[in-house]
């Protein structure tokens, strides 16, 4: 009964039930095109509002997300800390888009102070160890360590002096390397102070005078240097009975230094020794006497002709590496 009243408009009347009236088709027509107009309107209102609002949001989120402190995209944030860990190289002139221009520069600054800077920030901090490698700005002077520090690693500076106050309170620090400073200076006390000091390098710098070593050092390269033999005590290494390896080539030397009976190594090529002598590596008074541990003495690139000398290299397991004739 619903059914035939809802359909009631649509159909005639007549005896003929089954056949759509005239005016029913027509109501129906008109009906589907005020229909589909409408809907073609919805969808032309969407095409329009939808990307403005999308548009609206972006560039809202984004304004909020500048003003957020210390919001920055990932790509800026990775190239500020690269830039503060990169050695001798100067910061871009200018910045990328993107960053506000009065957002300050924690940065390192090329040509400016290395004293203004944390000794971490300047540096690279791990547990124990401190690697100051290429400093950029210049490092003039050994920073600050942190008081856990075993191991300095400091090389291809500007450092050109050693105070005693520089090492004074790090007394956990096992190896110190200042390879490739301009180091002329070394304060008494800087080294012979520190009680667990193994390893010390000071190659490729300016000292003409060795400077006290501690007793525990097993390794001491002082390679590169203008050291001279009035500037290397008698007495330097008489005291280390640890020491394994001692590097002294390319320096000044007209002399072989005292030699502990400790080493194994010795490097003394490229220096100005021009003799040596039946004590130099072994005992003259005893023909018995044996130096069983040092195994490789250089002199090569020196004036000594070591055939003249045969009785000073009895005690060896090999005979230096030199000149024979």
């Amino acid at each position: 009964m619903l059914v035939a009243q809802s359909l009631k408009p649509y159909f005639d009347t007549s005896p003929f039930p089954h056949r759509l009236s005239s005016q029913g088709l027509l109501a129906n027509r008109q009906s589907s095109a005020s229909g589909g107009l409408s809907r073609m309107a919805t969808v032309l209102f969407l095409c329009m509002v939808v990307p403005w609002l999308a548009t609206v949001s972006g560039s809202s989120l984004d304004q909020t997300s500048q003003l957020i402190l210390g919001r920055v995209p990932a790509r800026h944030r990775a190239g500020y800390y690269l830039e503060s860990r990169r050695t001798k190289r100067a910061l871009p002139a200018h910045r990328e888009d993107g960053v506000l221009d009065d957002e300050p520069d924690d940065g390192p600054i090329a040509g400016g102070d290395a004293s203004d800077l944390p000794t971490c920030l300047l540096c690279v901090c791990l547990t124990g160890s401190v690697y100051c490698e290429e400093v950029s700005p210049d490092m003039t002077f050994v920073p600050s360590l942190p008081k856990e520090t075993a191991y300095l690693y400091a090389r291809y500076n500007r450092i050109k002096k050693i105070a005693a106050k520089d090492f004074a309170d790090i007394l956990t620090l096992k190896r110190i390397d200042l390879t490739g400073n301009l180091i002329s200076e070394v304060e008494d006390g800087a080294f012979s102070k520190l009680p667990l000091l193994e390893e010390l390098s000071l190659a490729e710098n300016r000292l003409v005078k060795l400077p006290m070593l501690p007793a525990k050092l097993t390794a001491f390269n002082a390679n590169h240097n203008l050291l001279k033999t009035k500037g290397v005590k008698a007495t330097a290494f008489k005291k280390l009975t640890r020491l394994v390896n001692l590097f002294l080539a390319d320096n000044q030397l007209e002399a072989v230094p005292h030699l502990p009976e400790s080493l194994r190594t010795v490097h003394l090529q490229n220096n100005n020794i021009t003799e040596i002598s039946i004590d130099t590596f072994c005992k003259g008074n005893n023909t018995y006497y044996l130096r069983p541990n040092l195994n490789v003495v250089r002199l090569d690139g020196n004036p000594v002709i070591l055939s003249k000398y045969p009785n000073s290299c009895t005690c060896l397991k090999a005979l230096p590496i030199g000149r024979y004739h």
